[in-house]
Parts: C-alpha cells; sequence; structure tokens
C-alpha cells in the first residue's frame, strides 16, 4: 500500500541546496542533519533558489534509512535526510507505518522542535 498524508501546514522555503522529495529539511531550506532538528518534510523536490512545500503540521511522508516499526519515534539519519528509528538524535517525526527496509516511504506524525 503506498505511503500517504495530511498536511495541516504546509510552508514554502528557499531551497539552499538541490532537495529532493520526503526529505526532513530546515526553515533555512538545507537537509536536516544528522540526529538534529527538522522543521517538516519536503512535498516536492527543488532545484537552489526554488520554493519547495514543505509539511510541518500533520502527517507528511518520509523516507526510511533502515526498517521502521508502527509508532516508533524517528530521528534524521545521514546526509540525505532519511529517518530512522530515534537513538541519541532529535525525534522529528513519529512512524505511522512500518518501514521493511532502507528506501521504504512512510507516514509519519512531524514533531515539532
Amino acid at each position: 500500500m503506498a505511503a500517504s498524508n495530511i498536511a495541516l501546514l504546509t510552508i514554502s522555503v528557499t531551497a539552499g541546496v538541490a532537495l529532493s522529495q520526503y526529505q526532513a529539511v530546515t526553515a533555512a531550506g538545507a537537509i536536516a542533519s544528522d540526529a538534529g532538528n527538522a522543521v517538516g518534510f519536503t512535498q516536492t523536490g527543488g532545484a537552489i533558489g526554488a520554493l519547495v512545500p514543505i509539511t510541518v503540521v500533520g502527517t507528511a511522508i518520509a523516507i526510511a534509512n533502515a526498517a521502521v516499526a508502527v509508532g516508533a519515534a524517528l530521528e534524521v539519519d545521514g546526509a540525505a535526510g532519511r529517518v530512522i528509528t530515534k537513538s541519541a538524535g532529535i525525534a522529528v517525526a513519529r512512524a505511522l507505518t512500518a518501514a521493511a527496509a532502507a528506501g521504504d516511504q512512510i507516514e509519519v506524525l512531524v514533531i515539532a522542535n
């Protein structure tokens, strides 16, 4: 089943780097750092300087970087803006659907931070 989402608040940020769809990003338009803060998740990709819509409240689609269980708190993993089960980083979302492997699209509840 394909991942879906309900965005309650979407903002646009100017991409400071080339962004891909469903990445965790900062308010400055950068890919969120490993275990760091994220304002939300991109709805589309965009080239440097493009306005990119970001889901900041509600549910979003994210890309897992490993298997993830439903209900798990998630943090950003690596330079690609993907998510993994939280260990020592900042919780940016909670998994609403499971991921069996890296690259799976999952629905997440965005956590403001």
